[in-house]
């Protein structure tokens, strides 16, 4: 007698093919969806025989499901220039963290929390390195990125000063020329120094550096806190003195900060950058390594991961570092929804670390990687999913057939 259950398990195998067809075509549109490919494999056979040259004579006892894994190809990438979308290009996962459980997604349309925690859609956080005063240890145990819109970048105070500069060698004996320069101190605030410089000989000038009185909690003139001469060659080629200016120094000011010390420099490279030519006396430049605090604007999320914020007084310094996190055998996560999956003993143990490094892929920031559902593939799948579910039920209708016809052979 024909078996039913062999028909019924094609049927069932079919019906779990469009099942897993069907949630890939569902997917098309899903941020990072990876589709599932459904395969069979044969049951167990029995042996009812053998032929006269002893080969075993089976009868097979139908189909299952073997597996409907996902495939984790690279899916394309849709540029949003959204700071908080980020893809993957190669492999890996972004780890992240939901009630205490880690998972791993691809999906990369982060947000931002009340708190500035970036996020997933399904609000859990998204797992990197932090940052402290700009520098990443990549060392440290991962934990929530937090970009803090309200935080501040310390000041730095001013270290050196350098002028492009002339001075005028047809200027008369006792004629002078000043030029400003600003300086910062520890705490931010701006000071204006004022170079001041006056020909004594040819090819020979004295200069002093004076600040404001008030700048240094007095009252009078500006008080001098450097001074010197410099002396040219025949060309105009600063000789004297042979080297930068050291111990600008600047006690006691207003506002509470810390003393200043300076360089001013007057090489670079082991050019001199202060000349004294047949042309008027003018400062081409002035540069001075200080800034204020400055607070966050907005950030962007490099290759590597790292969260590069661009604060109010124009410096740019690390906020934290997205991870990545590889498996031995991506085929072997289990999802979990929400565009989440969570490692398993086949998947074997998340190695998380930066971008980029120990085989796992880049980043690219300000794009989405797109779901790798092809909707072609998929109805041509779908169509023979559909067959197949059909041949099985024509089967069934044939074994009931064939049983009514058994049964009547009484009449």
């Amino acid at each position: 007698m024909p078996s039913f259950s062999i028909p019924l398990s094609g049927l069932n195998s079919d019906s779990q093919a469009l099942s897993a067809i069907a949630n890939n075509l569902a997917n098309l549109n899903t941020v990072g969806y990876k589709a599932t490919r459904p395969l069979f494999r044969d049951l167990y056979y029995q042996q009812v025989g053998t032929t006269g040259g002893g080969d075993p004579i089976q009868v097979g006892a139908g189909t299952a499901l073997a597996s409907n894994g996902s495939v984790f190809t690279q899916g394309s990438k849709d540029n949003t220039g959204v700071p908080t979308d980020v893809a993957i290009q190669g492999d890996g996962f972004f780890a992240v963290q939901k009630d205490g459980m880690q998972l791993f997604t691809r999906a990369g349309n982060f947000s931002q929390g009340p708190d500035g925690a970036l996020v997933a859609t399904d609000g859990s956080n998204v797992l990197g390195y932090s940052a402290a005063n700009g520098v990443i240890d990549p060392n440290q145990p991962v934990g929530p990125i937090t970009i803090a819109r309200g935080q501040v970048t310390p000041a730095n105070a001013t270290t050196t000063v350098q002028l492009g500069m002339n001075l005028d060698s047809n200027a008369a004996i006792g004629d002078t020329f000043s030029t400003p320069s600003p300086m910062y101190d520890s705490l931010g605030a701006q000071h204006v120094l004022t170079f001041n410089f006056t020909k004594t000989a040819a090819n020979a000038w004295d200069y002093n550096v004076s600040i404001p009185a008030a700048d240094v909690g007095t009252t009078g003139p500006p008080v001098v806190v450097s001074s010197g001469s410099l002396g040219f060659d025949g060309t105009g080629t600063l000789v004297s003195p042979p080297a930068d200016v050291t111990g600008v120094n600047i006690t006691g000011l207003a506002d509470g900060a810390n003393d200043a010390s300076m360089t001013w420099t007057l090489f670079s490279a082991g050019v001199p950058v202060v000349t004294q030519m047949a042309a008027p006396s003018a400062a081409a430049n002035s540069h001075q390594d200080g800034y204020p605090s400055g607070s966050l604007l907005d950030f962007n999320i490099g290759s590597d991961g790292v969260i590069e914020g661009n604060f109010s007084n124009g410096q740019t310094r690390a906020i934290g570092q997205i991870a990545i996190a590889s498996f031995a055998n991506p085929e072997g996560l289990m999802s979990t929804g929400s565009n989440s999956f969570q490692e398993t003993l086949a998947s074997g143990t998340a190695s998380i670390g930066a971008p980029d490094s120990g085989g796992r892929g880049s980043l690219v920031g300000g794009c989405l990687e797109l779901s790798t559902a092809d909707i072609a593939h998929e109805f041509a799948q779908l169509i023979l999913a559909q067959r197949g579910y059909q041949a099985n039920a024509k089967v069934v209708t044939a074994f009931d057939e064939i049983t009514q016809d058994t049964i009547n052979l009484k009449r």
